[in-house]
């Protein structure tokens, strides 16, 4: 739910009795797509905001923190990872955070939704300042009939770079979607799915998307929150899995010496975000302390 009142964009989370607001400038852009309504706002203080059937996407102040730890934790973790392919992500802020590995051989896009990635060049260009990388595919279609069609074990990383599990997104949080992936990736392969907000979805979401993973076969789970402003609550989620080695070891060393700019990752919050909090270990502890072995 959203409210315009006074110069300011509001999203309303009825269910959890809060809100979120930006104060804002003008719109600069509104359409029905095929799949959403897409909003484009100019902001006071946040820049360019995007807006998906009244949800907050995505801001160029703050998408950095996302696009970052969406992307480096999985391709440190994976021992060399040479194709990768993002479900969803169509403002391109992954792909061009994937790119800046240089042995990352060829990445593909998969979104469901065309205009979100036509409007992004337009209106959040520094996102979409690789996508002519000749590493750089793209395909504008469902991404669970993609994975699902994929030759087995042609994959390194898979990273759901998706919207709330509904609607469109719903069939990226399901145990069928996880064993489809699970074919889908080579040995040594790593899975991550943006995994929502810590103090609302522990004990739902999240540990539901911990059992669909386990159950699809992939032994090792891990959760890493970090921080997300423009979300609900403002402290969001990430979910690694990889079929073999455990995803609390990294390459801390590559991690550190990165070749690449960054403005919120690195090697320490890298291993800081692998420490869970308590009250997330309670919730999910079975599936937490088996990684440590």
């Amino acid at each position: 739910m959203t409210d315009l009142n006074q110069g300011w964009f509001t999203e309303v989370f009825q269910d959890e009795g809060t809100a979120f607001s930006l104060k804002v400038k003008r719109k600069l852009h509104e359409e029905q797509t095929e799949y959403q309504t897409l909003e484009i706002w100019e902001t006071e203080s946040f820049g360019n905001l995007m807006v998906l059937d009244g949800c907050v996407m995505l801001t160029s102040r703050d998408n950095f923190l996302y696009h970052e730890m969406m992307t480096h934790p999985a391709l440190f973790t994976h021992r060399n990872p040479k194709k990768v392919v993002i479900i969803g992500g169509g403002d391109c802020g992954t792909l061009k955070e994937v790119l800046k590995h240089p042995d990352v051989e060829e990445v593909w896009q998969i979104e469901i939704d065309e205009r979100v990635t036509r409007l992004s060049e337009q209106y959040f260009p520094e996102l979409c300042e690789s996508n002519t990388d000749p590493r750089a595919n793209f395909f504008f279609g469902d991404g669970v009939q993609w994975i699902r069609e994929v030759a087995p074990g042609s994959l390194d990383v898979i990273i759901i770079d998706s919207t709330d599990p509904v609607g469109p997104a719903e069939g990226l949080f399901a145990l069928d979607f996880y064993r489809d992936a699970m074919l889908a990736l080579r040995e040594g392969g790593i899975i991550v799915q943006q995994s929502e907000s810590p103090l609302l979805h522990t004990s739902t979401i999240i540990k539901g998307i911990h059992d669909d993973m386990r159950q699809a076969g992939f032994r090792h789970v891990r959760t890493l929150p970090f921080p997300q402003p423009v979300y609900p609550t403002g402290w969001w989620s990430c979910t690694l899995a990889s079929k073999e080695k455990p995803v609390i070891y990294f390459r801390e060393e590559d991690a550190d010496k990165r070749s690449f700019v960054t403005r919120y990752y690195n090697a320490d919050i890298h291993r800081g975000a692998l420490a869970m909090p308590q009250f997330m270990v309670n919730v999910l502890e079975d599936e937490v302390f088996p990684d440590e072995g």
